[in-house]
């Protein structure tokens, strides 16, 4: 009789020990980080929005005009510093809005640069936005912007032709005898701060 309730007292032991276990597992919270491929999704996330941002600003005319926001006198987009770059945000024009809206009320930093060729063929880049080095978990979106010899820049001193001729432009004229002044990819690259 004795081995009998030894045996039950074991049963009830191992019933209590597994409920206790059951209820730690089913309080545990699952967040989106704890799944291996929720960070894959949040990438993936970002750079759709990032390329949306890109092709909005597009669509709407806002792009051009923010590869054209330079100022020829200090050779550098204007309004920033010393540094050249925008560092707490977009620059000051719609297209810097759309992205201090978009990324930076979550927490997103981003940087923007602007590539172009130089006569040789390589390539060259314009940092527009810096907000530091991307993570590793940063995603990149690209959007091409053609430039004519006549398009005005931002400051009031000319086109863009003219500004590249004197070496006041960040890009050199990849046509200089027609009226195509070049091809510039606008890249954002964005990550969660």
């Amino acid at each position: 009789m004795r081995g009998q309730a030894h045996t039950l007292e074991g049963f009830a032991a191992a019933i209590v020990l597994l409920s206790g276990v059951l209820f730690a597992l089913q309080a545990t919270a699952v967040t989106p980080l704890t799944a291996s491929t929720s960070n894959q999704h949040i990438e993936n996330q970002q750079s759709a929005v990032a390329e949306g941002t890109l092709a909005s600003a597009e669509a709407n005319g806002t792009l051009r005009p923010a590869v054209l926001y330079w100022n020829t006198t200090t050779e550098r987009f204007m309004h920033t510093g010393e540094d050249g770059v925008y560092a707490a945000g977009g620059p000051p024009t719609p297209f810097g809005a759309t992205l201090n809206e978009t990324f930076g009320e979550d927490r997103i930093a981003f940087n923007v640069e602007v590539g172009y060729r130089r006569a040789d063929g390589s390539l060259g880049r314009a940092q527009m936005v810096y907000m530091g080095a991307p993570s590793d978990n940063a995603v990149a979106a690209t959007r091409s912007v053609v430039l004519y010899d006549d398009d005005p820049l931002a400051d009031g001193s000319g086109n863009v032709s003219a500004a590249a001729g004197s070496g006041r432009f960040y890009a050199p004229d990849a046509d200089p005898d027609g009226p195509l002044f070049g091809v510039m990819e606008v890249r954002i690259v964005v990550w969660r701060i």
